[in-house]
């Protein structure tokens, strides 16, 4: 071999060694989770568990950025636009997949600003009413939405989110029309519907199973094909006279596009490991959602496919956001 491809060799590895040597040693100081939406919502509702697991397994403290606005737009934005050193992250969540299709112009480009680390949790929607709406059933919310037109009013995450979206859909299949009130995130509008100043939600379960249990909201029907063990007398939207709607709210975590691959695959290791954790697995099924950890190669399809769902229920249902 002679001198010049030695020499090749050799810069070729000192400019890696930094990256091995730092991806290695891993955290060293505190790492940054971005939650693009305030505290109280369902984002958070996993991500402070995960956070706390997390800076056990790795000995450095993971703590919670709240970054909410623009239905969750705004915190995807800062995380994107964040070092690419493993010392920032984005917990988002399905909401990222339908922005993609309902703004015209977003300040960041999922695919190609973001790197999917790992999916968090799935989590059934579930439609949830205030109880001093006189509506008991999904059969009953129809017909009172019906007979009387944008008289009820159901509140949203934001702009774009799977709460925006998931009534939008159902508005289209059911033939029904009512008021969106947008909100900075789950949180706010999980307030003002227990505060009654809204009527109704189409909420993940990870914020509405608190309340719902405590009867501060009557749940009419999950979103998923199948019942919510966490509610197995909640039935489904489809058992309520919906064929074939279905809707899940999802969490998962992203890396600013460029962070090292040995960074990203050791987080996604440890998140795996944080899902056998008896108190995440305790807190995830009180919540009834499904656990997460998978790759990123099997997110990044995951994450695809979704983007395409979703484009089709924002094209059907004429949402749009300038």
């Amino acid at each position: 071999m002679n001198r010049s491809i030695l020499r090749a060799f050799a810069c070729a590895f000192a400019l890696l060694t930094p990256v091995l040597v730092g991806a290695q040693a891993w955290p060293n100081k505190p790492v940054k989770l971005v939650v693009p939406f305030p505290a109280g919502g369902g984002t958070d509702a996993f991500a402070r568990p995960l956070a706390a697991a997390l800076s056990q397994q790795l000995g450095q403290s993971f703590y919670i950025d709240n970054r909410g606005g623009a239905g969750g737009t705004i915190g995807a934005d800062i995380a994107a636009k964040s070092p690419p050193d493993g010392y920032t992250f984005l917990v988002g969540a399905v909401h990222h997949t339908i922005a993609v299709s309902v703004y015209s112009k977003l300040p960041y480009d999922l695919e190609r600003d973001l790197m999917p680390v790992t999916l968090v949790a799935v989590v059934p929607n579930v439609v949830v009413v205030h109880p001093k709406v006189p509506i008991n059933s999904i059969t009953e919310l129809i017909a009172y939405a019906k007979a009387n037109p944008n008289k009820l009013n159901f509140a949203s995450a934001g702009n774009g989110t799977s709460h925006h979206l998931a009534p939008e859909l159902f508005k289209t299949m059911t033939g029904t029309q009512m008021n969106h009130i947008p909100y900075k995130g789950a949180g706010p509008a999980m307030q003002d519907l227990l505060a009654g100043q809204v009527d109704l939600m189409f909420d993940g379960m990870g914020s509405s199973a608190p309340q719902i249990r405590g009867q501060k909201l009557r749940p009419l029907a999950v979103t998923t094909v199948a019942r919510s063990p966490a509610f197995p007398e909640v039935p489904t939207m489809q058992e309520s006279g919906v064929p074939g709607y279905e809707v899940t709210t999802w969490y998962g975590l992203w890396a600013p596009a460029g962070t090292p691959r040995e960074i990203v695959t050791k987080l996604q290791t440890e998140v795996a490991k944080a899902m056998l954790r008896q108190e995440i697995k305790d807190a995830w099924a009180a919540q009834g959602s499904s656990p997460g950890g998978n790759t990123p190669e099997q997110f990044t399809v995951f994450i695809r496919g979704e983007v395409v769902k979703w484009a089709k229920v924002a094209k059907d249902s004429g949402a749009r956001i300038d």
